[in-house]
């Protein structure tokens, strides 16, 4: 059974660029919830993809529009689009494990939570110890740090997202930035998992993409612009 619609109905936004080999997989997992009613509609934010994603998401049924390339700014068209009074954004190469629905319609039928957001757990897909490795760091980075990223999802209240000013159009570290805005007191980490592709991972190699996220993440704190840090990034 899935949860009745939310008050005002939930916005799903996807931003995308060549995402056609996990979008399929991101958009199965909502599948249920759409039909059930509790999705009020699922946005795809293309940057320009030249492979088959356009035509993947356009077979799911779901809305398609056009943005220039760079997830803050595919993030924060999305957000302004969006008919819904909740709020989820997701990136395409992630699938939400079962029970979200339940666990994202428990969060916002609590009053108190219009002024607060929330993320889901953080999984890879990969069975190996590296990426339970990295679990486990992320974990803590979310306890200790508060600071989740995007592959955990994002729900939040159309209300307490407009007043923050949604997401900034940045290159880089846009998830980074809004979570910052948001604060750790009005914060939470939902009991339902985001599971995260990991082909990025083992094409980089763990231990380097984790030590170029984290060298980033410093530049990010030191003060370097996005933009600078997005050319190191690649």
């Amino acid at each position: 059974m899935i949860p009745a619609m939310a008050a005002n109905g939930l916005s799903v936004v996807i931003p995308t660029l060549n995402a056609g080999a996990t979008l399929a997989a991101c958009l199965a997992a909502l599948a249920d919830a759409r039909e059930g009613g509790f999705l009020s509609e699922i946005i795809v934010v293309d940057g320009g993809s030249t492979d088959d994603t356009v035509a993947v998401a356009t077979a799911a049924g779901v809305r398609v529009i056009a943005a220039p390339a760079g997830r803050g700014r595919q993030l924060a068209e999305g957000g302004r689009t969006a008919a819904g009074g909740w709020l989820l954004f997701l990136h395409a190469d992630t699938r939400l494990a079962a029970g979200w629905a339940w666990a994202a319609a428990a969060f916002m039928a609590a009053p108190e939570n219009a002024a607060r957001a929330a993320v889901f757990r953080f999984a890879l897909h990969d069975d190996g110890p590296a990426a339970r490795r990295l679990e486990r760091i992320v974990a803590w980075r979310c306890r200790v740090l508060a600071l989740p990223y995007g592959d955990q999802g994002l729900l939040i209240g159309r209300g307490f997202y407009d007043g923050l000013g949604g997401f900034k159009p940045l290159p880089l570290m846009e998830d980074v930035d809004i979570v910052r805005r948001i604060g750790r007191r009005r914060l939470t980490m939902l009991e339902a998992t985001a599971l995260t592709s990991a082909a990025r991972y083992r094409r980089a190699g763990y231990l380097k993409r984790s030590a170029r996220n984290l060298a980033c993440l410093g530049l990010y704190f030191l003060g370097v612009p996005p933009a600078a840090i997005a050319r190191i990034y690649g």
